[in-house]
C-alpha cells in the first residue's frame, strides 16, 4: 500500500470512527474478508468472524440507538470513551510502521480526528433533539450514514480526492464546533431557566 493510500485508510478510518464506529469496523472487516480491499497485516484483525461478529451486532444496536432521539445522545456520550481511542487504534494500524514516532504521530492525529467527527456529530445530534418532532432526528441519522458512505467509498477508491475532502472537512468542523458548544450552552442554560426558575 502505497504512502497516499495510507494516509486515506488512516484519515478515513479515523473520521468514520467518529460517525459509527462499528459499521466502520464490520464493513472494512466484511470487505477484507471477501477480498474486496487489502488491509495492511496490522489490520488483519478486523476481517476475524469473532470481530465481525460483534461490530456487526454492535451496529445493529447502533442503528437503531441512532433513530431515537435523546437515546442517541445517550448513545453517543458514551462512545465517547470508545471511538476516539478506537479511532486512533486505527490509524495506527492503518499507517502500519515499526518507527514509534510514526506510529505515536500517527495515533494522536487519528485520534483527534476521531474526537472533531464525535464532538460534530453528538453536538449536533443534541440541538437536534430540541426539536419536538423525531423527523429530524432520523433524517439527520441517515444523512451521516451516507456520509459514511460516500466518505468510505472515496477513501477506499479515490485516497487523493478523499484527502481533499477530508481537508476541507476538518475546517467545517473548525468553524462549526465553538458555534455547537455555544448553542448546547444556550440550550442547556434556558433549561436551567425552566428548572430552577427565579
Amino acid at each position: 500500500m502505497d504512502a497516499i493510500s495510507s494516509f486515506a485508510l488512516a484519515g478515513g478510518l479515523s473520521w468514520a470512527s467518529g460517525l459509527r464506529l462499528y459499521v466502520t469496523v464490520f464493513a472494512v472487516g466484511m470487505l477484507a474478508k471477501f477480498g474486496y480491499i487489502h488491509l495492511p497485516s496490522t489490520l488483519d484483525i478486523l476481517s476475524n468472524p469473532v470481530v465481525i461478529g460483534v461490530t456487526g451486532i454492535l451496529s445493529m444496536i447502533e442503528f437503531l440507538a441512532d433513530k431515537i432521539p435523546y437515546v442517541d445522545s445517550a448513545w453517543d456520550s458514551i462512545q465517547t470513551f470508545i471511538r476516539i481511542p478506537a479511532g486512533a487504534l486505527l490509524a495506527m494500524g492503518a499507517i502500519n510502521t515499526s518507527d514509534p514516532l510514526i506510529a505515536t504521530l500517527a495515533a494522536l492525529l487519528g485520534g483527534s480526528l476521531t474526537g472533531m467527527t464525535h464532538a460534530s456529530k453528538a453536538g449536533s445530534r443534541a440541538l437536534i433533539n430540541t426539536s419536538p418532532e423525531p423527523v429530524t432526528n432520523i433524517a439527520a441519522s441517515f444523512g451521516e450514514e451516507g456520509l459514511l458512505l460516500g466518505g468510505g467509498w472515496l477513501a477506499l477508491t479515490q485516497p487523493m480526492i478523499f484527502l481533499g475532502v477530508l481537508i476541507a472537512f476538518i475546517m467545517v468542523m473548525i468553524w462549526l464546533i465553538p458555534k455547537l458548544w455555544r448553542g448546547i450552552k444556550m440550550m442547556l442554560k434556558n433549561i436551567g431557566k425552566v428548572v430552577l426558575p427565579e
